[in-house]
């Protein structure tokens, strides 16, 4: 007997779903938000990417939403994440997560699958919330919760505002002194930064 997967398979030469396909379907969409953006990708692109049929994305993902909601999950992978980061003296939390940013991005002419994330944020709104949601509220607060911090929600925003900045203005944008600067030269004027925005004393309101 012919199963679902089989019948797509025998009609179009693709490849049924395995235990790999859906990471394959992943990162090939990852490769299409990066290169077309959000309004450029297509189910059926990314189908063709991935060499499978697009019922098979369908069937996984459901439509495009879907598909970069689990594109911005598995660049992200909070809980994962959260823990590596805390793992480590508290003092040098800020340069490790600059670092682990750097390796999202990837290199400055070869950007990662976050840059195309990101990018696909400043258009439209489902990316947008997305991006929001995993960066800010799923994996920076959590990061500031766990080191006991006051206002962990501002300071998630402050430190996602800063990482977000530097990638559009670095991988983006091209500001030439950002491209032309060294990731480390770069983390000894930024990570200070983060730092103060992760486990710095709240600034006194005046009365």
């Amino acid at each position: 007997m012919v199963n679902a997967e089989e019948g797509i398979v025998g009609k179009t030469g693709r490849r049924p779903g395995t235990s790999t396909t859906r990471q394959e379907i992943v990162a090939a969409a990852a490769g299409s938000f990066s290169s077309n953006g959000y309004d450029g990708t297509s189910l059926r692109q990314v189908a063709a990417d991935a060499g499978v049929d697009p019922a098979l994305v369908r069937r996984f993902f459901g439509n495009k939403d879907q598909l970069f909601s689990a594109v911005v999950a598995e660049v992200f992978q909070p809980d994962r994440t959260v823990v590596t980061l805390l793992d480590g003296p508290r003092s040098s939390l800020g340069r490790r997560l600059l670092r682990y940013v750097f390796d999202l991005l990837g290199d400055v002419d070869s950007p990662g699958p976050l840059l195309g994330v990101i990018r696909s944020a400043a258009t439209n709104e489902h990316a947008a919330s997305q991006v929001r949601e995993f960066l800010a509220a799923d994996l920076l607060v959590k990061l500031v919760r766990a080191l006991g911090m006051d206002h962990p929600d501002l300071r998630a925003t402050l430190t996602a505002s800063q990482l977000v900045g530097l990638a559009i203005a670095r991988y983006a944008v091209r500001a030439e002194a950002l491209v032309m600067a060294d990731p480390d030269e770069l983390a000894d004027w930024i990570a200070p930064t983060l730092q103060r925005y992760l486990t710095g004393r709240a600034p006194k309101r005046s009365t």
